[in-house]
C-alpha cells in the first residue's frame, strides 16, 4: 500500500508564500515517509523536505487532486474550487497581505466566509494546519464511502449557496451534474 498523498497548492500569484511552504516542510519532516507531501510552490521558495513542483498543468493538477488524501491550499477561490471539485474539503491557509503574501486581504475574508459554510478547514498557524491535515487524513481513510461523500458534497453546496445568494442577489441554481461527477469519481 502506498503512502497517503498530501497535495499543497500555493497558486500562481507572483507574491511568495514562503510561510506556507515552510510549514509544509515542517509537516513533511514530522510525518516522515508514512505520508508523501507534494507542494506546488509557484514563485515561493522550493521546499527542502517535501517534493516541490513550481507549476502544474491542468491535467497534472487533476491527477494530483484525484490521488490526494488531503489538499492544502492558499485562499484563492479558483484553487479552493479545484479541490472541492475533486471531492476534498481543503485545509486553507489564506495569504496575509501584511506579510507581503498578497496585495490585499481578500483571501482572508473569502476563507472566513467559506469556512463558515463548511467549504474549507481554515488554518492560520502551523498547529491548526497540522491538526487540519491530521483530521483530513483520518476522514480520508477506508471508512469514507460514496454515500458519505455525496451527502457532504450536497450539504456543502447548500451551505455555500446560502452564503452566495445574498451576494449575487438571487437564488443560485444548483447543477445536478456536479453531484453525479463527484459520485462517479468516488465509485471508480
Amino acid at each position: 500500500m502506498s503512502a497517503p498523498l498530501v497535495v499543497a497548492m500555493v497558486g500562481t500569484d507572483h507574491h511568495p508564500f514562503d510561510r506556507l511552504v515552510g510549514w509544509l516542510d515542517r509537516l513533511a519532516a514530522t510525518l516522515g515517509p508514512r505520508v508523501e507531501v507534494v507542494v506546488q510552490h509557484g514563485h515561493s521558495a522550493r521546499p527542502e523536505v517535501a517534493r516541490g513542483v513550481e507549476f502544474v498543468g491542468q491535467a497534472e493538477l487533476t491527477d494530483l487532486l484525484d490521488r490526494a488524501a488531503v489538499v492544502v491550499c492558499h485562499g484563492g477561490p479558483g484553487t479552493i474550487m479545484d479541490a472541492r471539485r475533486a471531492g476534498h474539503v481543503p485545509v486553507c491557509v489564506p495569504r496575509d497581505p501584511s506579510r507581503g503574501e498578497h496585495v490585499d486581504g481578500h483571501q482572508e475574508r473569502f476563507a472566513a466566509v467559506v469556512e463558515d459554510a463548511g467549504v474549507v478547514r481554515l488554518a492560520t498557524d502551523f498547529s491548526t494546519l497540522a491538526d487540519g491535515v491530521a483530521a483530513a487524513l483520518r476522514d480520508s481513510g477506508p471508512q469514507a464511502d460514496a454515500v458519505g461523500i455525496e451527502r457532504a458534497a450536497g450539504e456543502s453546496a447548500e451551505r455555500f449557496a446560502r452564503q452566495i445568494d445574498p451576494v449575487v442577489g438571487r437564488r443560485v441554481r444548483r447543477v445536478r451534474s456536479v453531484r453525479r461527477a463527484l459520485l462517479s469519481r468516488v465509485t471508480r
